[in-house]
């Protein structure tokens, strides 16, 4: 039963991925392109790294500071590339 839902935590991990890439193609704004990307790349590889701590359960500690790490990371990027995207104006 832990298989499985380790395979299923990986493989939505993946879908995932594949869904957060699809709106590159689009019309819509860099920075909707890039909130779905980001969003979409973190909820994936947190649900792929928890697949894996489900596989290997004797590396939590490395597995679970991975998953703090993709939250905190991915999140401040966000935020990092939204602020330098932004005209020069809206920095004063």
């Amino acid at each position: 039963m832990i298989n499985l839902l380790s395979y299923v935590c990986i493989g939505v991990g993946i879908a995932f991925w594949f869904w957060g890439t699809w709106p590159l193609i689009g019309d819509r704004s860099v920075l909707f392109k890039l909130h779905s990307l980001s969003v979409a790349d973190t909820l994936g590889s947190m649900l792929i790294v928890f697949g894996l701590l489900l596989q290997i359960p004797r590396e939590w500690p490395l597995l679970l500071l991975g998953i703090i790490s993709l939250a905190i990371w991915n999140t401040v990027l966000g935020y990092v590339l939204a602020y330098c995207s932004s005209t020069e104006a809206d920095h004063d």
